[in-house]
């Protein structure tokens, strides 16, 4: 479907993104793409969108108008009521699209038609960008921080319905975020970037296994836990945690009994994105 290879885009001397290999993006691909601010997120969607001037190759058999994308700020006129601007944008009547009446009862938008654009809240805004989007069914689509600025159940909320919405479907989708449980919702595959490189690409399960091994078991990292595990291995974490690899069920086993025995809660994971992040920009591995 899509193929990046030898891109790199500048900004005067500045290198702000360079793919050094090929990256493939194929149907049914659910991609979250990762990184600090400045590691080139955004510059690669603008990049393959063609916003941006680049070097290299992005091969594809795909028209402009196969491509939507979601990004991070979005304004529509503010003095018409909203069912105004969706007929406008999608160029439809709101009262016979079946397939945009559907989306809007998805998306639980019906109260929201006859508002203005400033009436709305941050989830509903976001709502109306997102069923502009999904309504062209495009085999490719982009969101960029879809739910920034949203309080944590909103977000929950937009999530679960963007993933019930995508549930079977052959499009394949990009997404940029800062938040990993969103990720862990919506990703199969992972593009990781630092400071405008390449860090990891590939199936969210084997980076896991790659860089943290079987599962991680994690404790808080206060002081007596740090004591108590002095002795056993651990992989790269945030700082409030202590990370554990297990290779096996032998070793979860182990840990299990230790930490039970010794009244410590812990949280057992073959999937955290936020301790495979760590360990990626770590560049250490679990084995």
């Amino acid at each position: 479907m899509l193929t990046i290879d030898r891109l790199q885009v500048r900004y005067g001397n500045k290198t702000a993104l360079l793919v050094d290999r090929p990256l493939e993006i194929g149907a049914g691909d659910r991609i979250g793409v990762i990184g600090s601010n400045g590691a080139g997120k955004t510059t690669l969607l603008k990049a393959v969108l063609g916003l941006v001037p680049y070097h290299g190759r992005i091969r594809t058999k795909l028209r402009p108008e196969d491509i939507s994308v979601h990004m991070q700020q979005n304004h529509y006129v503010g003095t018409m009521p909203v069912k105004h601007i969706i007929s406008a944008i999608l160029n439809t009547d709101v009262k016979t699209d079946k397939k945009l009446r559907g989306l809007i009862d998805f998306f639980e938008f019906s109260g929201c038609m006859d508002k203005k654009y400033p009436a709305l809240s941050g989830g509903q805004k976001q709502r109306l960008t997102i069923i502009l989007v999904l309504y062209q069914d495009a085999p490719l689509t982009f969101f960029d921080e879809v739910t920034s600025g949203l309080d944590f159940e909103t977000r929950q909320k937009l999530m679960e319905k963007m993933r019930a919405w995508y549930a079977g479907k052959e499009s394949a989708v990009m997404i940029v975020s800062h938040y990993y449980d969103e990720l862990e919702r919506l990703a199969d595959k992972l593009l990781i970037l630092d400071h405008g490189r390449v860090a990891a690409f590939g199936k969210t399960d084997e980076l896991f296994r790659r860089y943290c091994g079987r599962a991680v078991v994690t404790i808080p990292a206060n002081e007596k836990n740090r004591a108590l595990t002095a002795h056993i291995k651990t992989v790269a974490a945030p700082a409030h945690l202590l990370a554990f690899p297990c290779a096996d069920e032998t070793d979860e086993a182990h840990l299990a009994s230790l930490f039970i025995r010794e009244n410590i809660d812990y949280r057992r994971s073959g999937t955290d994105i936020e301790i495979l992040y760590s360990n990626v920009l770590s560049g250490g591995g679990a084995l």
